[in-house]
């Protein structure tokens, strides 16, 4: 029999509260941290608007000035959200074995920031002026190197890069380790730090982001709403202690919930678009839900990718209804995207914590900006107000580019 994994341990960085309280405080009053962008000045950009995490210090967080200087903001974060997760946890790491405890920590892009500031340090100034640290801030797997060298974790570490999937398919990848019996212990998310010039460029010239709302950013990210155009960037880390269920009741952990199910495929059909109907994220969805031996009649909650995006909306939709069926409009979906914007790498991470506090607390995080209904979508979209319901198993769902859909299902623990 497959071991059973648990959740012990919840650290959040977003636009909407830093750590597990505050975050959850925020999606409980359908808090908005969408605003005007400050990283950069984004006057002359046709996308000026983002959810940024605000009033960020590293070394509040453990984090040396020094070598905070030589992390990206995107390590900075997931170093700061991986203690705050370990000490929800409680685990002693002097009384552990860490050459059992993993670290399984992704971004979709990685330090963009730090790759825009060099490359004009380049061109501007020549060669000889490049930093020394630049590689090492850039490259997208130093945010696991960056935690597990922070807190000498020995065991099995990896990066996976799946655009806006990746924080699941580092929370799933990591529940595989455990079941195999590799490790006792996982920290997994996802973390991201993109609002910079590129980035913002680039997803601007796809069209990709919302460009109608630069006036009125408070507004903008409106998942599953008919007058939803684009999704909003938004930046911050989600990461999680995962255990074995013998490892976390012998030391008395607080367990949140169960991480029962995991499954990740690809709609092999284009590399920004989703395949049409959200025919492999329903597929998808299905193959979680019977990894972890439920049915889609055991799930009260979808926390949905919902981007804001009509074709991502509309084809997450359709997948909703071919799982559930004539069941569809029972289960509640709300979309964290409209208050946190898109958190792309960090995304999976960071609505794993919000799926895990509505199973403990039986109340749904909203999708605010919901307003006028679109034509098809016509689901429980937990409209702008929080709501309360037993939820005994719920499924978060990420879809990135490229086609790579990854989905965990988790439960309410029970003996």
């Amino acid at each position: 029999m497959s071991k059973r994994i648990v959740i012990t341990g919840l650290g959040a960085i977003t636009p909407i509260g830093i750590g597990k309280d505050e975050f959850w405080q925020g999606l409980m009053e359908g808090r908005n941290g969408i605003d005007k962008i400050t990283r950069f000045d984004a006057a002359e950009y046709k996308c000026q608007i983002a959810g940024e995490v605000k009033d960020f210090d590293a070394t509040a967080y453990g984090i040396e000035k020094k070598e905070a200087h030589h992390m990206d903001r995107y390590s900075q974060f997931a170093v700061a959200a991986a203690g705050m997760a370990i000490k929800d946890a409680g685990l002693d790491l002097e009384k552990e074995d860490c050459d059992r405890i993993g670290t399984f920590v992704g971004a979709g892009i990685g330090g963009i920031e730090t790759m825009n500031g060099q490359y004009k340090k380049l061109f501007d100034k020549g060669p000889g002026r490049i930093s020394p640290f630049f590689i090492p801030m850039m490259i997208a797997n130093m945010a696991a190197g960056q935690v597990s060298i922070n807190y000498g974790l020995h065991g099995p570490s990896a990066c996976v890069v799946t655009a806006c999937a990746t924080g699941s398919d580092c929370i799933g990848q990591a529940m595989r380790v455990l079941q195999r019996g590799e490790a006792d212990v996982m920290v997994a998310g996802g973390t991201e730090a993109s609002i910079s010039e590129a980035a913002v460029a680039g997803f601007s010239a796809m069209k990709a982001l919302c460009m109608d709302h630069n006036d009125d950013p408070q507004h903008a990210s409106r998942p599953f709403d008919a007058n939803r155009s684009g999704f909003v960037m938004g930046e911050g880390a989600g990461i999680v202690v995962l255990e074995t269920l013998e490892h976390a009741q012998a030391r008395g952990a607080h367990i949140y919930a169960e991480l029962a199910g995991y499954a990740s495929n690809a709609d092999a059909y284009h590399i920004t678009s989703p395949a049409p109907h959200g025919t492999y994220q329903a597929k998808c969805m299905a193959a979680a839900i019977e990894d972890a031996g439920l049915t889609a009649a055991d799930v009260d909650y979808v926390n949905a990718h919902g981007t804001s995006t009509h074709m991502n909306d509309q084809g997450e939709t359709e997948a909703i209804k071919t799982v559930w069926g004539e069941h569809a409009k029972d289960v509640s979906v709300s979309s964290i995207k409209s208050m946190t914007g898109h958190m792309l790498g960090a995304g999976g991470g960071v609505e794993c914590i919000a799926t895990v506090l509505a199973i403990e607390n039986d109340m749904l995080p909203p999708t605010i900006n919901y307003e006028t209904p679109d034509e098809g979508l016509d689901l429980d979209y937990v409209p702008n107000k929080a709501k309360a319901k037993t939820v005994r198993a719920a499924i978060s769902n990420s879809f990135g580019f490229g086609g790579h859909n990854a989905c965990l299902v988790l439960k309410k623990f029970a003996e």
